[in-house]
């Protein structure tokens, strides 16, 4: 039975993508009848039974406790005909220049028409201007900019549970489209969470100065991580000590092998061009983009400092595929660039990720895809940590050492317990930490450990 009310507005959702199906989702579960627009027929089939295309957590749920109150179709004019919100969550690649594919949002504009009875209410991330440039065509167009802020992995989470919903609109009384940005704080006002109000460019500006910060915080500890390696610090104990001074925060102080996914990489880039296009040289973001490329490789040099330069007809495992845990999204994946690389240098690569491994197997051609991890750890002379699984962190140690042919774990997430893994009989290198066991100088806490 819908759980939909008769005072909650009917939704319309454009693209069905991760972002698109979070949204229509869990507007639905609000209580909102919602129609979704999707181009490919056999994914609107798919979802039309309940089945997902996607890898995330809690969204398989909520999609089919809801289906009875959601719509899937192909036809823009359904949309037209029942809603007069519109989501826009469509797709916006970056192109070779750097800029921003605007020809998905173009169509969705070209649809809609010179309709002043609906409101394109834009989520895909779009340059600062997209809105002014649509309006300029489209004079009496209800727009509202509301980006998300979603996480993969959490998003039905980061949805019903909002930091801040910024609405960026046109309120001038005398444009007819004025309606839209109260119309929009309305639907979200249930969930709690700060309303930003403010004009179009600014809530563009703050989706993409919001990515990039964070991407940027993630470099600089990168940064003092590699630094702590040469003077023999712990990055973890220094993020600790920094994250507990309220100005700075914990979060995104945790060193690892570089960011990637389908927003950060895109958004930086794109601040970056943006500045460019507009005649300033953003500095900054350039040594944020090199140091996060850079940190992939550094696993490279890792490994030859244990097995030798010469890497050819070695096995490496890799452990996580997925840029991050709990999707099986593999945008920007780090282990892209490490495999590629590890394939380069002539070494032989295995790998497993819990949910990643199909849509791994087809960006990923000359590696190993294994079904478990022991599997893919069989005769491998190191291992390396890509992916923060939990499932990793439970891994039976004396079982990964009888399987591997060399006991080297390389942790680009500082996911393992050094001290331990070393104890067990394993050389130990994390990122910004001492390396631990073999000829690696022991600390108090390894011998600690060793001793026990």
């Amino acid at each position: 039975m819908s759980n939909t009310t008769s005072d909650k507005p009917p939704i319309g959702v454009i693209g069905a993508g991760w972002v698109g199906l979070v949204t229509a989702t869990c507007f639905a579960e609000l209580g909102h009848e919602v129609v979704v627009r999707e181009i490919v027929q056999d994914k609107v089939d798919v979802l039309s039974r309940g089945d997902l295309t996607i890898h995330e957590p809690d969204l398989p749920e909520l999609l089919r406790k809801n289906l009875d109150h959601m719509t899937f179709t192909t036809d823009m004019g359904e949309l037209l005909d029942r809603t007069r919100l519109m989501f826009v969550c469509v797709d916006t690649p970056p192109t070779y220049s750097g800029d921003a594919d605007l020809s998905r949002v173009q169509t969705v504009v070209s649809e809609v028409g010179d309709s002043t009875e609906h409101a394109l209410i834009m989520k895909s991330t779009v340059p600062v201007g997209t809105g002014s440039a649509i309006r300029r065509d489209k004079h009496d167009l209800a727009y509202v900019s509301c980006p998300e802020f979603l996480k993969e992995g959490t998003a039905v989470a980061d949805f019903m549970h909002p930091d801040r919903v910024v609405i960026g609109a046109d309120n001038r009384a005398e444009f007819p489209g004025s309606w839209a940005g109260d119309a929009v704080e309305a639907i979200y006002r249930p969930l709690g969470g700060e309303m930003v109000r403010t004009d179009i460019a600014s809530a563009e500006m703050i989706k993409l100065a919001s990515n990039a910060f964070l991407a940027t915080k993630i470099s600089f500890i990168n940064e003092i991580a590699n630094v702590c390696e040469e003077v023999g610090a712990d990055v973890t104990e220094v993020a600790k000590g920094m994250g507990l001074d309220e100005r700075i925060g914990s979060k995104f102080l945790h060193a690892g092998i570089g960011y990637g996914g389908s927003c950060f990489p895109k958004d930086v880039t794109a601040l970056k061009q943006l500045a460019g296009n507009s005649g300033y040289h953003f500095q900054l973001l350039n040594a944020v983009i090199e140091v996060n490329e850079l940190q992939k490789r550094r696993v490279i040099g890792k490994l030859k400092k244990h097995l030798g330069d010469n890497l050819v007809g070695k096995k490496i495992a890799l452990l996580g595929l997925s840029f991050k845990p709990h999707t099986d999204d593999m945008r920007e994946a780090s282990s892209l660039v490490l495999s590629s690389r590890l394939r380069g240098e002539g070494a032989e690569v295995s790998a497993f990720d819990p949910v990643a491994s199909e849509r791994a197997a087809e960006l990923l051609p000359g590696v190993m895809i294994k079904d478990n991890p022991l599997a893919a750890l069989e005769g491998a002379d190191a291992a390396v940590i890509v992916t923060e699984w939990p499932e990793f962190a439970e891994l039976d140690l004396a079982a990964v050492r009888s399987t591997m042919a060399t006991p080297l774990i390389i942790d680009g997430r500082n996911l393992l317990d050094g001290a331990a893994v070393a104890a067990a009989g394993f050389v130990y290198e994390g990122v910004g930490r001492p390396a631990l066991g073999g000829d690696a100088e022991p600390t108090a806490v390894a011998a600690s450990a060793a001793a026990e």
